[in-house]
């Protein structure tokens, strides 16, 4: 493997340019669009894409098109029953995890790349990735940005819009820009759905 290759998932700056690494990219790249072309009636086929393509798929991973991906998702890792809705773009660069049962709202990104602050570094198109972790049974609402280097514990709901900077714990409810902790998930979530409107356990189990 090549030096500059070497770098992609230790965090140290490197080149994304680099033949090897770009003649590598360029075939999940290729499974990607060939993903995007697919009508929504080839599930087989979809399925089958999937499995080349992302670094771990499991049981019934299920992503709408188009999905977007630097490395055509061969750097993601999602686990059984993930569900993605309309443009999920991953800047995988690096790996992103994603925990079984999590669900992704349209317009979400989760990035894993970034360029130095000081100029002189970006002019040489310099990079860095560092990875994401998302735990089990989560929901990340429409349009939320992840940034390099997050972790978002199980069953945490990150709201819509949110720009998710800092490490966000399990069992929690939370959004904003940047996104913070508002509640932890409670009783009243056993009891209420969406705003006034209760489960009915009865109807649903």
């Amino acid at each position: 493997m090549g030096e500059m290759k070497d770098k992609l998932h230790t965090g140290e700056l490197y080149l994304p340019d680099d033949e090897e690494i770009m003649g590598e990219q360029m075939i999940y790249q290729d499974l990607l669009t060939e993903y995007n072309q697919t009508k929504p009636s080839m599930q087989k086929e979809r399925n089958e894409l999937l499995h080349k393509m992302l670094a771990e798929c499991g049981e019934g991973v299920y992503i709408e098109a188009p999905f977007f991906a630097n490395w055509g998702g061969h750097h993601c890792h999602f686990g059984d029953k993930v569900y993605a809705n309309y443009h999920l773009t991953c800047v995988d660069d690096t790996h992103i995890y994603v925990g079984e049962y999590t669900m992704f709202g349209p317009n979400v990104t989760i990035a894993t790349a970034g360029h130095p602050i000081l100029p002189e570094l970006r002019k040489d198109y310099y990079q860095y990735n560092m990875p994401v972790h998302i735990g089990k049974c989560c929901w990340i609402g429409a349009g939320v940005l992840i940034m390099p280097g997050v972790s978002i514990g199980d069953n945490t709901v990150i709201g819509a819009g949110s720009v998710v900077t800092k490490d966000i714990p399990a069992n929690v409810v939370a959004y904003g820009d940047p996104c913070r902790v508002i509640r932890d998930i409670n009783e009243h979530d056993r009891e209420y759905y969406f705003k006034d409107r209760k489960i009915d356990w009865e109807s649903i189990k």
